[in-house]
């Protein structure tokens, strides 16, 4: 089987655009870009930024958890992985399609977060009250 993807992840959310850069920059020295993804957390607020860079550099996969749900366990206070919901709505801001409905996406969500009885992370969800 092998392995056809190295997905380089922030899973406590410290990463920075110019870290971002810095670790694409040395890595796609090794790995085809076409085979990276990233993962990133939204602790200090930079995912948003840092997906940006990774587009910007050749990357087109990305994770992330719809309301931002998650967290990481060994990182007492990081939050979840970044929102879906923000992810799509920068995309769909750069033009690019998704195939995501967001109006959708954020029902989805809303009903998560009613389920789990949970905040949603969402910065889209929370401007447009899809709590």
């Amino acid at each position: 089987m092998g392995c056809y993807e190295i997905s380089l992840g922030d899973t406590i959310g410290v990463g920075t655009p110019g870290n971002m850069t810095k670790m694409l920059e040395a890595v796609s020295k090794e790995v085809p870009v076409s085979a990276l993804a990233v993962h990133c957390h939204d602790t200090y607020g930079q995912a948003l930024a840092n997906i940006l860079i990774a587009l910007q550099m050749g990357i087109s996969v990305v994770d992330s958890s719809v309301a931002g749900l998650g967290g990481c366990p060994y990182a007492q206070g990081a939050s979840g992985n970044v929102a879906t919901e923000d992810v799509v709505y920068m995309l769909h801001g750069l033009g690019i399609e998704t195939g995501v409905e967001l109006s959708k996406l954020m029902d989805a969500g809303a009903f998560i977060c009613r389920t789990l009885n949970r905040k949603t992370s969402s910065k889209v969800a929370q401007a447009t009250c899809k709590l």
